[in-house]
């Protein structure tokens, strides 16, 4: 499994709409071979920062899969015209897993 992490800022006063509009595009993502599922966390610290965590099978799923699907296309439509400034994604495999 894969881990892609994103910290999205997203322009001051768009937030909530940002949001609404994530819900829509989460179903671009989903229909991806590859997809495992997602989280999108909100910071408490600063309201126009969040945290974009998806799971993949694999790290082609997501940097040839999604991104060469037209899913992507709708779903950068949907949401990169938010994010100033534009983020970095990066990828983690685990290396420790613990649970209570």
């Amino acid at each position: 499994m894969v881990l892609e992490v994103a910290v999205l800022y997203v322009r001051e006063g768009e937030e909530t709409q940002f949001e609404n509009d994530f819900l829509i595009a989460g179903a671009c993502i989903r229909s991806v071979k590859g997809y495992l599922g997602h989280s999108l966390q909100k910071c408490l610290e600063q309201k126009n920062k969040y945290l974009l965590m998806v799971n993949w099978e694999s790290l082609t799923d997501h940097t040839e899969g999604f991104r060469g699907s037209v899913a992507y296309l709708d779903w950068k439509n949907a949401l990169h015209h938010y994010y100033d400034p534009f983020p970095v994604v990066e990828h983690y495999s685990p290396v420790v897993e613990g649970s209570p």
